[in-house]
């Protein structure tokens, strides 16, 4: 007779196992589905550790969005001196002059582009000494992509972004940098001798300084230096330069005696406008991240600014009894100034604070001081990039917020980066323009200065 079968009987078990099997193998294409999607980007399958120098890793570790926004903040930042600075400066100056001063920003943009790509991305950017670089970057020398295209390369800085996009980024900063300088020697220098002096100030001065600060192991770096954006490396540097360029090249004729009256406000206006609105790219975007500090950086620039306009306007109602919109455009540049440092490490309470110091500071610095000085500083760089620079450095020891930036101020190493900035470049830029001016004269003839260095350099002039 047949037999009933019991629960647990052999069928059943073969049944069970035959389930086991399946869900077994179900798991397991599950796992290579994971695997694959991994492998295409869909989730990363593999941490990646950090470079500690410019390398390559997969593609796939590029983040999207913050190169997008690092491709805008370049852009943004490229605009600060052309046009921003060409025509900032181009307006305070006088009109047989106005030409020159633009074609200088145009000019140091074209030369600093290619000492960068040759030689100073190399020397700024790669870990080699505290001191200086080394030359793996030389010409970008391994820049790009994998002959397979499977990777790309990277600065350990910004690993999240291709490096071509980092190297841009910095060369944007590095040309800024000689660019505001210029506005020192306004109206009286050679244009060869310019072109020589701003070659050779990129690659010893700027591409060093920037190495000590922002290449993790530069040794202001790793004294704790705080300078999320350039209060040391872009307006300090530039601030003392331009000062020794002044001295150097001695004042313009009839400095003291006659007017300088400005060829047009309205020109210093857009120029102040454009530089405020770069000014976003070159601060946020040194999150070199589309995230909340960059967010944050953006938000306290603007604060920062709008309270040093306001200060500078206070004190002009106070000293002179009236506001002046030559007078807001440089309470503006100061505001923007003194925040760059800071702007990744301090809240908005400490943006009005830095914005209200910058005021008061950087009014006189282009007053007082310059009176002091006694150098022809024409359009006050030292006066306001380098005493915003020096009063953003130190505030930044006071005022940064570890739950902004996660680190605390160290006014001691502060103080260390703001005079080894002072002290190199004022007197790496002694020592370059005395070797320009064996080669090149640095000054036009007093027949030329007269006439103006449109027609005299140029072959220029505005009717």
């Amino acid at each position: 007779m047949p037999v009933k079968e019991a629960p647990g009987s052999c069928q059943s078990g073969q049944k069970a196992e035959g389930e086991g099997i399946l869900r077994a193998v179900s798991s397991k294409m599950a796992g290579v589905s994971l695997g694959i999607g991994s492998w295409v980007g869909l989730m990363p399958a593999v941490a990646h550790a950090a470079p500690t120098g410019p390398g390559m890793v997969p593609v796939t570790q590029i983040s999207a969005g913050d190169t997008a926004w690092m491709l805008t903040a370049t852009a943004l930042v490229l605009l600060m001196t052309i046009p921003g600075l060409a025509l900032f400066y181009a307006g305070m100056v006088r009109k047989k002059n106005v030409l020159s001063t633009a074609f200088q920003s145009l000019a140091v943009t074209c030369v600093v582009t290619l000492v960068w790509v040759v030689v100073g991305y190399s020397l700024a950017f790669t870990p080699s000494s505290f001191f200086i670089g080394g030359f793996d970057r030389v010409l970008l020398h391994g820049l790009g992509f994998s002959p397979d295209g499977a990777e790309i390369s990277v600065s350990h800085i910004a690993s999240s972004v291709p490096e071509a996009v980092f190297v841009m980024f910095q060369l944007t900063f590095a040309i800024i940098t000689p660019a505001l300088l210029t506005g020192a020697f306004a109206e009286r220098i050679r244009f060869p001798a310019m072109l020589l002096f701003i070659a050779l100030w990129s690659l010893l001065i700027y591409a060093p300084i920037a190495h000590w600060v922002w290449e993790p192991g530069g040794w202001l770096a790793a004294q704790g230096v705080l300078d999320f954006a350039g209060g040391t490396v872009v307006h300090i540097n530039a601030g003392i330069a331009g000062l020794v360029c002044a001295y150097m090249l001695g004042p313009r004729l009839g400095y003291g005696r006659l007017a300088f009256p400005p060829f047009s406000l309205t020109y210093t206006l857009l120029g102040a406008s454009l530089l405020w609105v770069g000014w976003f790219g070159f601060n946020a975007g040194s999150a070199v991240a589309a995230d909340g500090r960059a967010a944050m950086a953006m938000l306290v620039t603007q604060v920062a600014t709008a309270m040093a306009v306001l200060t500078w306007m206070a004190l002009e109602w106070w000293v002179k009894a009236r506001a002046t919109l030559l007078g807001a455009c440089s309470g503006a540049v100061a505001g923007l100034v003194a925040i760059t440092p800071a702007s990744g490490f301090v809240d908005a309470g400490g943006a009005l604070i830095i914005g209200l110091v910058a005021g008061v500071a950087c009014y006189w610095g282009a007053t007082g001081l310059k009176q002091v000085l006694g150098a022809d500083d024409a359009l006050d760089v030292f006066g306001i990039h380098g005493i915003g620079g020096i009063v953003g450095a130190l505030l930044t020891g006071l005022l940064a917020n570890p739950a902004v930036g996660g680190m605390h101020g160290n006014m001691i190493a502060q103080t260390t980066g703001v005079i080894a900035t002072l002290v190199y470049s004022g007197v790496g830029t002694w020592v370059i323009l005395l070797l320009v001016n064996l080669v090149s004269p640095l000054r036009v003839s007093a027949e030329d200065e007269e006439d103006g260095l449109d027609i005299s350099q140029h072959a220029e002039r505005i009717i």
